[in-house]
């Protein structure tokens, strides 16, 4: 199994830590979010991991090489000329992936309770597989009855992108559901991304693939996950990494 983890991030809603250090080595429960990742990917069965990099890139790199690559292949696409976004990001580093197996692709700042392997499993014969949830965001992925990626929307706006825009689609019966920032990509997407510039989001991507691709939603039983994303998120962060290790008093 093969991963990609997105650590190129400037992490701006992390500052005063990211002036000096990349987003992906903010420390929490006494480890790097980079360390977190890693390791619950090598735990699940990964075995090669590609890291893309851009903000003190270098940090990184020494991060990984100092832990002897925690024991894994792990890769590095170089992303210090110019910041890619998420999907220009998978694209870069479509070189160093086997083309025969699917991607597990996770934001650095995400820590979750998911089954990781469970969600790389659930492609199946479908083309990207999008961890969702339920809870409450002003942003969300519209599904149809099968599950099938057909749209977004910002329900603060009312804006919609993807197929659903076009209109003919009953929007009470589409599923509103979180993306997670964990998803899994079959490598024959690759080709459709040709037309892409060099710089584009993924999301924006599988809005426009979802009209001729299966792009799906999968579900893990009983997820927690939170975004690291602000410095206000630090403390939560540790309180779930001690619920999920069992070190709350």
């Amino acid at each position: 199994m093969q991963a990609m983890i997105f650590a190129a991030g400037l992490g701006t809603r992390l500052k005063p830590l990211t002036d000096t250090k990349p987003k992906a080595l903010v420390e929490v429960g006494g480890h790097p979010l980079l360390w977190h990742v890693i390791s619950r990917l090598k735990d699940a069965g990964f075995c090669r991991v590609v890291i893309n990099v851009h903000h003190f890139a270098s940090q990184i790199v020494d991060y990984v090489h100092a832990h002897d690559a925690f024991g894994i292949d792990i890769r590095i696409s170089d992303e210090q000329g110019n910041l890619l976004d998420t999907g220009g990001g998978i694209k870069h580093a479509a070189p160093l992936f086997d083309a025969g197996s699917p991607i597990l692709v996770h934001n650095v700042d995400i820590l979750s309770n998911a089954d990781l392997a469970q969600v790389y499993g659930s492609i199946g014969d479908s083309d990207a597989a999008l961890l969702v949830s339920e809870r409450t965001t002003k942003r969300y992925l519209l599904f149809d009855d099968d599950e099938t990626l057909c749209g977004w929307t910002n329900v603060e706006s009312g804006e919609l992108k993807g197929p659903v825009a076009d209109g003919g689609m009953d929007m009470l019966r589409l599923q509103k559901l979180a993306f997670s920032g964990i998803h899994v990509f079959s490598p024959r997407l690759f080709p459709l991304m040709q037309a892409f510039p060099e710089k584009f989001g993924i999301i924006d991507f599988y809005l426009h693939a979802c009209g001729s691709r299966g792009i799906r939603a999968v579900r893990s039983k009983g997820l927690q996950l939170l975004d690291v994303g602000k410095t206000d998120s630090l403390a939560k962060a540790e309180q779930m990494l001690a619920q999920l290790h069992g070190t709350q008093p």
